[in-house]
């Protein structure tokens, strides 16, 4: 077990190095303990395939959030394959940073704590990700990916702490896993394709999100999501998908919102193509290019915080098509919750909350 405050990166980077070297299957095994480290990336291409990193004790950040947080990312796997990361605690330690945000100081952009890039068939289990300073796990570039009962906690009030982020991605699953946050539980942003995502409990945080898309002109569409059996509580969104207003090739297209259930959210389904989170402060003025099409909401259950449960707020320019309702019933102070719709087009059956009525 390392000393409480023996930085452990060396003797990590080490036993990295000799896995990746070896042909044969390797465990890299971390025992229980506190070991600190810096930022580290744990590089492939290996000679195997077949590496497991087994974490029986807590990784910990450095409590000085400028030592890495300028380093994009604390704990990075670059292009491997085959790797599967078993158990631990992910401290990312970030705290004073999110201090030194909120207060509106110059500040470090922030780390993420794992980041899996342009890798295939990785296996994350089990690992919990604690306090990160921005996101807590991003998978990019990487193909046939999958998240099994992962932990992610932060308070509420924690700034740009996405649970896990996906883009630019395909087969990704996201399964059996609570995830309390600052920001998006999970988001999907560019290139997010092939992502299934089944019984994950979600808040505090902002929901389930798509996006934000639609910043770049040229960027890959989302397409072919499914979300399922997921639990979303005391959220600020439930279910969204969020894109800039100014012109965009992307898209988003066939989603499948299934058996959810909401408690006290405050937008449990909202389409937001007027998206800005700088309430007002240079937002883009312009119509959204990115096409919404193919969104499948059924059995959506549960309250709303606010009147309005429902918000489709589409671009003029590009409206939401072939958008489905089926079986949703939302509630507001015990009541129907009501719903907005603005050029928006398709159908709803089953509405307990009112109909909605395409514009």
């Amino acid at each position: 077990m390392a000393e409480p405050k023996t930085d452990s990166t060396r003797a990590f980077s080490e036993a990295w190095k000799r896995a990746c070297s070896d042909p044969r299957p390797s465990v890299v095994y971390v025992p229980y303990g506190k070991f600190h480290l810096r930022d580290i990336a744990f590089e492939g291409p290996c000679k195997s395939n077949a590496i497991v990193v087994r974490i029986d004790g807590t990784l910990v950040a450095p409590s000085d959030y400028s030592v890495i947080g300028n380093a994009g990312n604390w704990i990075r796997f670059h292009k491997v394959d085959g790797v599967r990361i078993s158990g631990g605690i992910l401290d990312g330690q970030g705290t004073r940073l999110w201090s030194c945000k909120l207060a509106g100081k110059d500040c470090p952009v922030g780390t993420t704590n794992l980041h899996i890039a342009n890798s295939k068939n990785v296996v994350i289990d089990r690992l919990s990700s604690v306090n990160s300073q921005k996101f807590q796990i991003a998978i990019t570039d990487s193909q046939n990916v999958k998240l099994q009962r992962v932990t992610v906690t932060a308070p509420g009030s924690s700034p740009n702490t996405d649970g896990i982020h996906v883009e630019r991605s395909s087969l990704v699953w996201i399964l059996n896993s609570t995830i309390s946050t600052g920001d998006d539980c999970i988001s999907m942003g560019p290139g997010a394709r092939n992502v299934w995502i089944e019984r994950v409990a979600c808040g505090p945080g902002h929901g389930i999100s798509i996006g934000s898309l639609g910043w770049k002109f040229q960027e890959p569409g989302v397409e072919n999501i499914t979300v399922k059996r997921v639990h979303l509580s005391d959220t600020t969104n439930g279910l969204r998908i969020k894109t800039w207003a100014r012109p965009s090739l992307g898209f988003v297209s066939n989603v499948l919102f299934h058996h959810v259930v909401m408690d006290g959210v405050k937008n449990p389904i909202l389409i937001d193509q007027h998206y800005c989170p700088g309430h007002g402060q240079n937002c883009p003025s312009k119509a959204s290019g990115v096409r919404v099409s193919g969104i499948r909401y059924k059995s959506i259950r549960g309250t709303s915080s606010t009147q309005v449960a429902v918000r489709f707020d589409c671009s003029k320019s590009n409206p939401c098509t072939g958008i489905t309702m089926h079986d949703v019933a939302l509630t507001y102070l015990g009541k129907e919750a009501a719903v907005t719709c603005v050029n928006a087009r398709g159908t709803s059956s089953g509405f307990v909350t009112p109909l909605v009525r395409w514009s």
